[in-house]
């Protein structure tokens, strides 16, 4: 199990990488779709951006339901312009890292469970939720905005060593 130190590495270096693609969305073409079933990229750069905000929820509550019955459903506000998308993350990435230098280790073997309409999608500890549902989430929609910008012809940022385009 990986302990709060090594979270917050691996925390800090996959948002400065995230910061570099969410900078390069282009600004006036957030509507753009690769195909009409896909999300638009500024929907993905918004859920990118919003991504980080569920490891506060992951430490601070015990669970979360996404539709909760009789209640309101969990959404997220699309932003209009890149200026937008980074300011929310960068409050998401700021609240994260402060909630997690904060947390307990004994807190990360606690359970937390993901709902919808009261039914149990998983239950894990926090550390697994904080790893699977939150780091490798943001790290699998953050490659899909790179498919994005390469297929827009915008150069994709360098994350783990120079990109193709940091080679020409």
């Amino acid at each position: 199990m990986l302990g709060i130190p090594q979270l917050l590495s691996e925390f800090d270096h996959e948002m400065a990488n995230t910061r570099k693609v969410l900078e390069r969305l282009p600004e006036g073409k957030l509507s753009w779709k690769a195909h009409p079933k896909s999300n638009s990229i500024g929907w993905v750069g918004t859920h990118v951006a919003n991504i980080p905000r569920w490891l506060v929820l992951t430490l601070q509550q015990e669970s979360l339901d996404l539709a909760p019955p009789g209640g309101e459903p969990y959404q997220e506000v699309p932003r209009d312009s890149v200026g937008a998308i980074l300011e929310l993350f960068d409050q998401n990435v700021a609240a994260a890292r402060s909630a997690l230098a904060a947390a307990q280790e004994e807190a990360l073997h606690q359970p937390w469970t993901l709902l919808r309409g009261g039914t149990v999608i998983f239950s894990m500890p926090r550390w697994m939720v904080i790893r699977l549902f939150v780091m490798n989430h943001l790290i699998h929609h953050r490659a899909h905005l790179c498919v994005y910008l390469r297929l827009n012809n915008i150069a994709v940022p360098g994350l783990y060593g120079p990109s193709a385009d940091d080679a020409t």
